[in-house]
């Protein structure tokens, strides 16, 4: 049957599209007042486009719908994909692999030379960054590290207290290297010597 109407018809409205108005998606025509993302309504273009057999979305909805589900997979900034490609066939070991990077730059940067140079948690063992840093003893600690090594109580400035490089709170010094005897919190009677 001829289309007499002198264009194509538009894959949303299936009303006939003139070329002054036409986008083209897919093999089909739209009007640019029809190209909308068919779950969320906002305006398409050709970066934002993503198609799926006769129907068109967004980016963003178009992930929702028919991208990848479960743990890893979350949307937006700040979520870390751990896709291996597995769902796709893929096999990333094949092929030459890549070269190694060298693991400090040739030409090193003021930042990176002073990222080797970051102060190690007593406790743990690990970096402390200055964020995280609580200095107790001349030493640098990590803010969840900085506790009593016997009873675990969270320290301050004010109830910490260090020897032999570790640190405790006010009560378990005194009643492990404080003064013996009564009156001191050690001793409540005089042992009698025979």
């Amino acid at each position: 049957m001829p289309n007499w109407g002198g264009g194509a018809k538009c894959g949303a409205c299936e009303k006939t599209v003139y070329h002054a108005e036409e986008i083209q998606c897919n093999g089909r025509s739209f009007h640019k007042s029809c190209f909308l993302c068919m779950a969320c309504r906002k305006a398409l273009d050709s970066t934002t486009v993503a198609a799926h057999e006769s129907e068109i979305y967004c980016k963003t909805c178009y992930g929702r719908k028919y991208g990848p589900k479960g743990v890893g997979f979350g949307q937006g900034a700040g979520c870390l994909s751990t896709d291996t490609g597995d769902h796709l066939g893929l096999n990333l070991q094949q092929g030459s692999p890549k070269p190694a990077r060298p693991s400090t730059p040739t030409n090193a940067s003021k930042f990176a030379k002073k990222m080797v140079d970051v102060d190690k948690c007593p406790r743990c063992g690990k970096s402390v960054y200055a964020a995280e840093k609580i200095m107790g003893g001349g030493k640098p600690w990590h803010k969840t590290c900085f506790r009593c090594a016997i009873c675990g109580k969270s320290l301050e400035s004010t109830t910490v207290t260090d020897k032999d490089g570790e640190l405790y709170c006010k009560v378990c010094y005194a009643k492990n290297f404080g003064p013996k005897g009564i009156g001191f919190g050690g001793l409540t009677q005089v042992e009698k010597k025979e």
